[in-house]
């Protein structure tokens, strides 16, 4: 009862929400101040797809409670019905949970940028990054999700020494935001004659894409540059400059695409990357302050970047975070990744909440 209580007055908030937008887009209708009709109406769609989500929740939630009291019942006929009508429901429970618990803290992303980038172990480690990018592609393949290379720079070997990403698909966020942090490679590189184990690096950054209306970027803060896009080894693979390189001045961030085949598509590429870092940086911002606070509340705690090793030799991925282990690892890396997602999201969920709440 406290849940769908919650829930109840999520939706209540929801509906007023939704009747102030409602008055406001009215009024910009007017005025026809087309800016403000964009802004309003993409607000106004996201909170009502918040409120048909958690409406939903709910409807299931109740009926899971209906179908468990018939297990009570004498028929057994009716007990069989119960039983196979609980698993459909708590199938479908399960499917709506991710986006319901976030769109309660706000926000419920559909596409992410993803960095992954070699760091420990040279052109191990870019080989290690151009694998995750695979097992991730894989993942979003099988998930039905579209993915869009943004930007690439590759090594001699043809290992990514950094590689941006887009991966659009419902759910795609909540599914894939704890794949951040730095993972690690045990394996024997095919070049080492010797047969000597190596261990190598590379981070995975998970951002949520940032809409226009999120985020404001005014042109006088930007500088764009076009050039050639550039290869393994850095030789210019077109005759025209269709890459794009962009400074964001006031927070010195520059950001590069040139995997598309005209300016224009590199140049709206990067400035979606580019919102999705300021939001991100926001919202880090915030959580460093919460973090100071808690801080004082219940002292440090030590926590090693490394969040996941793939060791080759004993055919073993390892969560670090919460301490579990998968076999099978050639499997799991093209792309079979539902099972180690789901273990992480749900140990996240019950240990990490607040993380949670400050990630989406």
């Amino acid at each position: 009862m406290p849940r769908l209580f919650f829930m109840d007055t999520e939706i209540e908030k929801l509906t007023a929400e939704q009747k102030e937008l409602q008055e406001k887009l009215a009024v910009v209708s007017v005025s026809g101040d087309a800016e403000k009709i964009k802004e309003f109406s993409i607000a106004l769609a996201d909170v009502e797809k918040r409120i048909s989500s958690i409406t939903a929740l709910n409807n299931i939630e109740r009926a899971i409670k209906e179908s468990a009291a018939l297990l009570l019942d004498g028929d057994p006929e009716i007990r069989r019905m119960a039983e196979a009508e609980l698993v459909r429901l708590r199938k479908e429970k399960a499917a709506l949970t991710a986006r319901v618990e976030g769109s309660t803290l706000g926000e419920t992303p559909s596409s992410v940028i993803m960095e992954i980038r070699a760091g420990a172990g040279g052109d191990e480690a870019a080989l290690f990054a151009r694998n995750l990018f695979e097992m991730y592609r894989g993942f979003a393949a099988k998930k039905g999700w579209k993915t869009v290379l943004i930007s690439a720079s590759s090594s001699d070997i043809g290992g990514y020494k950094e590689v941006i990403f887009e991966i659009a698909g419902a759910d795609a966020y909540a599914l894939l935001i704890y794949e951040s942090g730095v993972h690690r490679v045990q394996r024997i590189p095919e070049t080492e004659k010797t047969g000597r184990l190596h261990t190598s690096t590379a981070s995975v950054a998970v951002l949520p894409k940032a809409r226009e209306v999120d985020v404001e970027i005014k042109p006088q803060d930007i500088k764009i540059e076009f050039f050639r896009s550039s290869g393994p080894g850095g030789q210019n693979v077109n005759k025209v400059e269709t890459a794009v390189r962009i400074y964001h001045l006031p927070t010195g961030l520059i950001i590069v695409a040139q995997e598309e085949r005209s300016q224009q598509q590199n140049r709206e590429r990067a400035m979606s990357v580019l919102r999705s870092k300021i939001l991100d940086a926001k919202r880090r911002a915030e959580e460093e302050k919460m973090a100071a606070a808690r801080k004082e509340q219940i002292g440090t705690q030590d926590r090693s970047e490394k969040i996941r090793t793939y060791n080759f030799p004993q055919d073993r991925i390892t969560d670090h975070r919460i301490k579990q282990s998968w076999h099978n690892i050639r499997f799991i890396m093209e792309g079979n990744l539902d099972e180690v997602v789901g273990a992480v999201m749900a140990e996240g969920r019950v240990k990490s909440k607040e993380k949670l709440c400050f990630s989406l």
